[in-house]
């Protein structure tokens, strides 16, 4: 069994690419759940969302979130009437918040919710949220502490980022999933989707016990980065390392995720990073990880899986 964690469009698309190199028994794919917010009354899980309608071939293919062929009748309605409608919910995205937020209220877990909307949309490998508890990521920047929504839909991901903190993760714990499927003996290795680090991966890691687990390493873990030619593909990855005073690099990523991964996976553009990256003591996989279709979201996830399994057989 191989654990993928994953936020993000990016997160999304190698997702999808795993699950068609290994089994549904195989794999299990675990989202970030600090972009979670409550929005007119309906609890909102973005990255579940995005890997979820990303698995099911119904996700919107330009945008990378959403639904393909969406109509937005409910949110020209609640304009008409004063509401808020910066943060769009096409009509039938919000029939999956409707019975999520339902579900949750008459008691069920996100785990649970997300087992059955995964089943009903027809999505037979197992995703989970990192965790049944309430983690928020808090974006710190220019013009004060904003929670994720705010910082990245609302304000665009314009103000500048001075750091990001994650309320509630101390006291949240891992979902059962995922706790299983690091204690397992059938457990083959971890893999880290090309999301953002700071926005998408560090909400996991910040998990008791998540960062011990990876720090252990009695399984090969791979990293994909998310930074090509110094740009991030999608998201302000890029920008918040600048930001932080960091060059935007597959470098930077690997600094980063020093102590937790035995390799990344970079673009071939950034070649030329390779050596510096070996210094780190992680191996270094220069290839072609831009998924511009779902052939390539295929490509790129046979050769990480190719990876991780050439190190466990090493160990």
């Amino acid at each position: 069994m191989i654990v993928a964690l994953a936020g993000g469009v990016g997160g999304a698309r190698l997702a999808k690419g795993l699950t068609e190199v290994l089994a549904p028994d195989e794999l299990l794919i675990v989202a970030n759940t600090g972009d979670d917010f409550e929005h007119l009354g309906l609890h909102i899980s973005p990255d579940l969302d995005t890997v979820m309608y990303t698995l099911a071939g119904t996700n919107d293919p330009v945008q990378g979130w959403g639904i393909a062929g969406e109509t937005w009748g409910f949110m020209q309605a609640l304009e008409r009437l004063g509401g808020e409608t910066w943060f769009r919910l096409g009509d039938r995205d919000l029939a999956t918040h409707v019975e999520r937020t339902r579900l949750l209220r008459a008691g069920r877990s996100l785990s649970w919710i997300t087992r059955e909307l995964c089943m009903r949309l027809g999505v037979h490998h197992r995703v989970t949220p990192m965790s049944d508890d309430a983690v928020r990521t808090m974006v710190h920047t220019s013009i004060g502490t904003l929670t994720f929504q705010d910082y990245f839909v609302r304000n665009r991901a314009e103000p500048a980022v001075t750091r990001v903190e994650f309320a509630g993760a101390e006291r949240a714990a891992m979902s059962q999933a995922l706790r299983t499927a690091l204690e397992s003996t059938a457990l083959e290795a971890v893999l880290v989707c090309p999301s953002n680090p700071y926005l998408s991966i560090a909400p996991i890691l910040a998990l008791p016990g998540m960062r011990a687990a990876l720090e252990r390493r009695r399984v090969p873990v791979v990293a994909v980065s998310p930074i090509v030619g110094g740009r991030a593909l999608k998201g302000p990855a890029a920008k918040i390392m600048r930001e932080l005073e960091q060059e935007p690099s597959s470098l930077t990523v690997a600094q980063f995720y020093r102590g937790l991964i035995d390799a990344l996976v970079l673009d071939q553009v950034d070649a030329n990073l390779c050596g510096p990256i070996e210094t780190l003591g992680i191996r270094a996989l220069p290839t072609d990880t831009v998924m511009k279709d779902h052939r390539l979201g295929v490509t790129l996830a046979r050769s990480v899986v190719a990876l991780a399994r050439t190190l466990g057989n090493a160990r």
